[in-house]
């Protein structure tokens, strides 16, 4: 269907309802309403929310609510705010070069008006595309009210010799320039609480009012927020009455299961690099190192060390995963080896890309970052490591450590090294083999497998590891002592003075 070029085909149209003529908000609801129907996705690339913050949002748009989105970083809050253009028209008719997207039909300021009654039917019409129709603002405390809703500008009066009262004179902040569009503001608690004030009009009368002169723009915009939780930081507040005005408040959250974080990371992390003209090296991510990965964000967010009032943001797994295949790469290339198969080793040497990503308590603080993130990962690879060798027997392996057996790795270390000095450990690649791989697959594949399970038994604490990554026995008596009936027939007593060793 051709869009109308002038204001008399644009009414004829309306008239004939070929283009329906409605507020942003019925205009949202409509759409709404056919995707759901349609059983279409409302928002794309957004995980984990289907079944709490999805329906919360739908049920805002169709009550015509404006809403403010509470939640810690890193939970797609800005993400969903961009989405809600899915909701609107494809093309919206607006009276060319003016400011505040006036509608052809029923005009607000003054210039368009004017316009309007000069130019007539013939008047040509200008159509605003759906994704130029969001202003997003971050809220900073240096945002005034002149920049929010507008000022008047006394040059623009002295050049056109009009009184300052004059409609004319204004400029026009950013508020109306989101007239008929979708005004989001990201971290509303940021904004001055005089500013805060200022939008009580607009989400209650739906005008502004600029400078006191009496002068009001009736506005048809949509107002969405984002914000930490108040008591969350010390930055600022969202005002009581400004809370009040807001029609639904829904609360985000980070993914509640392992699977639905797996999912965003992956569509997020920049992993697959074949072909990108650097070494046409294949890079493969194991399964298990995608669940580490994961599960160091979930650890990290139960941990008593972080801050949990700052939270663990999403973009946690997601670079760490970028870091992780970008080490196995940097190996891969040392090592002449056509594929790049992350490992274990890789999680620790992705460290940069996970200590920035949490504030840290008193005695987190005292530790360090570092110290931290890595009892954090070993804790993430001990859980890992018994969801996949539940029931597994891995006595022999842990034996020839107890023998005096020790290996030397590292995340350096070429695949065809680590499996000529893992060799020797009888039932180490039978016990790999759980990690879903076989004897006849590459190399590196087989060396992460293989690492998997060493750095599984150091996480469970059956052997031990230095910082120069040597693993040996381990040092803990509790572990290395034997129960007494392994070397002692339990029907023979045992002497007094050995009960103490083995009680």
């Amino acid at each position: 269907m051709s869009l109308p070029e002038r204001l008399g085909e644009l009414r004829q149209a309306v008239d004939t309802g070929r283009i329906s003529r409605r507020s942003i908000k019925l205009e949202m609801r409509a759409n709404l309403i056919r995707r759901l129907q349609q059983n279409e996705q409302l928002f794309p690339g957004i995980v984990g929310y289907e079944d709490t913050v999805i329906p919360q949002i739908s049920n805002a748009i169709l009550s015509g609510h404006n809403f403010v989105l509470l939640g810690l970083r890193g939970q797609a809050k800005t993400r969903i705010l961009r989405g809600l253009t899915g909701l609107l028209d494809d093309e919206l008719p607006v009276v060319p070069g003016c400011q505040i997207n006036d509608d052809p039909l029923a005009p607000v300021c003054r210039a368009c008006r004017t316009r309007v009654a000069e130019e007539g039917e013939a008047m040509p019409i200008a159509w605003l595309s759906r994704e130029r129709r969001l202003v997003e603002k971050l809220a900073t405390p240096d945002v005034t009210i002149a920049d929010m809703i507008g000022d008047i500008d006394p040059i623009k009066a002295v050049r056109a010799g009009l009184e300052l009262s004059d409609e004319l004179t204004m400029h026009y902040g950013l508020l109306p320039r989101a007239n008929r569009c979708i005004f989001a503001i990201n971290e509303l608690p940021d904004l001055a609480g005089k500013v805060q004030v200022g939008l009580f009009n607009i989400l209650e009368e739906g005008d502004v009012q600029i400078k006191g002169y009496p002068i009001r723009l009736r506005l048809d915009v949509v107002m969405t927020f984002t914000a930490n939780p108040e008591d969350y930081t010390a930055r600022g507040k969202i005002i009581t009455p400004l809370k009040d005005r807001i029609g639904s408040e829904i609360r985000t959250h980070y993914p509640r299961t392992r699977q639905a974080g797996m999912a965003i990371t992956a569509q997020e992390a920049w992993v697959t690099r074949n072909g990108d003209g650097a070494g046409m090296i294949e890079t493969v991510v194991p399964p298990y190192i995608s669940e580490i990965v994961e599960e160091v964000a979930f650890v990290a967010r139960t941990n008593p060390k972080i801050d949990k009032r700052s939270g663990v943001s999403q973009r946690l797994p997601v670079t760490c995963l970028e870091n992780v295949v970008s080490n196995a790469e940097r190996r891969a290339l040392a090592s002449n080896e056509p594929t790049a198969v992350a490992r274990v080793a890789d999680v620790y040497a992705a460290l940069p890309s996970i200590t920035g990503k949490f504030e840290l308590e008193y005695e987190g603080e005292l530790q360090g970052a570092d110290t931290v993130a890595r009892e954090i990962i070993r804790d993430a690879v001990g859980q890992i490591f018994d969801g996949w060798f539940t029931g597994v027997d891995t006595h022999s392996v842990v034996e020839w450590f107890d023998l005096g057996g020790t290996l030397q790795l590292g995340d350096t270390t070429p695949a065809a090294e680590l499996l000529e000095q893992t060799g020797q450990i009888q039932g180490l690649l039978e016990l790999a083999e759980h990690a879903r791989i076989t004897r006849t697959d590459p190399a590196p594949l087989v060396a992460s497998a293989i690492e998997f399970v060493i750095e599984g038994l150091y996480a469970q604490k059956v052997i031990s590891r230095t910082d120069e990554w040597q693993y040996r026995a381990t040092a803990d008596p509790q572990r290395a002592t034997p129960p007494a009936d392994q070397f002692f027939d339990t029907d023979i007593p045992i002497p007094r003075d050995k009960k103490k060793y083995y009680n």
